[in-house]
């Protein structure tokens, strides 16, 4: 107890700190002191953790040594040294030194550690694709009791939104919030601005919900108004990350619970997507885990095809990358729930590009938002960055068009499909992304991540196909039961 109250302390002091800052900027501090300000508020962040936690100090590469242990300790199986299990692990932990490298100044350091996201990611992509086949699923239960991993799994989930209120936010962070403001001023958007050709009109406007008790606390604030708008973004940014990030840990361990019968198993792939070396590192990336969050959500909703059709449809309009998802869905929904997918798809698709007219000042604006919308910029064989900045950038077009043939592929492979193709083929589908992105691909991994874990621990789900599992719907049930009242009459 004593501790909470020590953190909302140090909290609220950090808070204030940052308003009595923002109100000396706007009463005409001379710029030494401005400057003096922004050089001590990376320290002030740094130095809140360790309020909480006297000594507090995590370097990214520990974290890989410290993941990389707990999850051979928690998750092994020790008794089944060759399961495949235990190299679904090793793998996951080989995704640190690249992400470590990848991430580094030094540009042939980088672009080894791209190599082997690459080469893990291969290894996966050919995992999941086979997966299908891999009907001879034993249950490998953790080393850990359900009450243990939920209590390393909240203990993680707060450190980690620890991590996000303290470290600093992205260019492409502040987009959502930033964009949302332009558009609820009905200001036209840049149709050269770089951040529009990576996100779709749908990102800003998941921004609204958080931003309104952001708005809330900072409006009535006098301060001048450009720092108010950057606090309202900063606010907003953080606060959407740590949403998505617990609607991708819920989202995880509902489907343990609802879909795999036993939520043991949903709290352990939880508990692995947080111990993961990445999500250390990306937690404050809200480009990266909102996308997750709907997609988990998706896949926990699917027994509803309308609602999984309308958040597939958001994810799409956040980042356009969902849409190669369809072909497999709607292949899924084939024999029952085709329409009621495909058309709550369309429809929140339709709405997205509706408001795109909020931000378009003419005609030409619109058309040049629309196809940033749907992926147009990513044709561009120059001013690509990760592993495509120095390595045959040509060959680029080659992978998309191969990812495009797969997607399509899966409209009608495998068959029959179930639940646990559906989840498989997705994380499948979102990783062969990473191969193509024009920008830093291979480091958006919370676009499949989740998926993939889930689909390590999936037990068989042969039988849950949408023909036994789904429901007739609204119009089916309406026209049956005007039948049953005609032949009554």
């Amino acid at each position: 107890m004593c501790l909470y109250f020590r953190c909302l302390r140090v909290f609220f002091t950090f808070a204030l700190g940052r308003h009595e800052g923002a109100e000396a900027i706007g009463q005409g501090a001379n710029a030494t002191s401005v400057r003096r300000r922004k050089a001590g508020a990376a320290d002030k962040k740094d130095l809140l953790m360790r309020e909480i936690l006297t000594g507090w100090e995590m370097h990214p590469t520990t974290w890989v040594y410290l993941s990389s242990l707990i999850m051979i300790t928690v998750f092994f199986k020790f008794g089944r040294f060759w399961s495949v299990r235990n190299l679904d692990l090793v793998g996951l932990i080989s995704f640190g030194p690249g992400l470590l490298l990848a991430q580094r100044t030094d540009p042939a350091l980088s672009q080894l550690g791209f190599l082997l996201l690459f080469v893990t990611g291969g290894f996966f992509l050919v995992r999941l694709l086979i997966d299908p086949q891999m009907v001879r699923r034993p249950l490998l239960e953790p080393n850990l009791s359900t009450g243990g991993l939920t209590f390393m799994g909240v203990s993680l989930l707060i450190f980690l939104m620890t991590n996000v209120v303290t470290e600093k936010l992205t260019v492409n962070d502040l987009d959502g919030p930033q964009r949302l403001e332009k558009m609820l001023d009905r200001e036209a958007a840049d149709t050269e601005d770089p951040q529009l050709a990576a996100h779709g009109p749908g990102y800003p406007l998941l921004h609204l919900l958080p931003s309104m008790p952001s708005r809330a606390i900072i409006e009535p604030l006098e301060i001048p108004e450009p720092q108010k708008l950057d606090m309202l973004s900063i606010a907003t940014a953080r606060t959407m990350a740590i949403l998505s990030h617990l609607a991708v840990v819920i989202g995880m361990v509902l489907v343990g619970h609802r879909h795999f019968d036993n939520i043991r198993t949903g709290v352990a792939a939880a508990t692995v997507y947080l111990v993961l070396p990445y999500s250390a590192q990306m937690t404050g990336r809200v480009d990266h885990v909102l996308p997750a969050a709907l997609m988990v959500w998706a896949l926990l909703s699917y027994r509803r095809p309308a609602i999984a059709g309308i958040l597939m449809g958001l994810a799409a309009g956040a980042i356009y990358y969902p849409l190669f998802l369809l072909p497999l869905w709607l292949g899924f929904y084939w024999q029952r729930g085709f329409w009621r997918f495909g058309g709550g798809a369309l429809a929140m698709i339709a709405i997205l590009v509706g408001s795109l007219a909020w931000t378009s000042s003419d005609f030409n604006s619109f058309l040049s938002q629309l196809r940033t919308m749907f992926g147009w910029t990513d044709f561009q064989t120059r001013d690509v960055g990760g592993f495509w900045d120095v390595q045959w950038s040509a060959f680029r077009l080659t992978v998309m068009t191969i990812f495009a043939v797969l997607s399509l592929s899966m409209a009608l492979w495998p068959q029959p499909k179930n639940l646990g193709t559906l989840m498989s083929c997705s994380a499948a589908l979102m990783l062969g992304t990473q191969f193509w992105v024009a920008k830093d691909g291979g480091l958006f991994m919370a676009w499949y991540l989740p998926l993939l874990v889930l689909t390590i621990f999936r037990p068989n789900l042969e039988d849950r196909i949408a023909l036994t599992t789904l429901g007739d719907g609204w119009l089916l049930k309406f026209k049956n039961h005007r039948r049953t009242l005609n032949q009554a009459a």
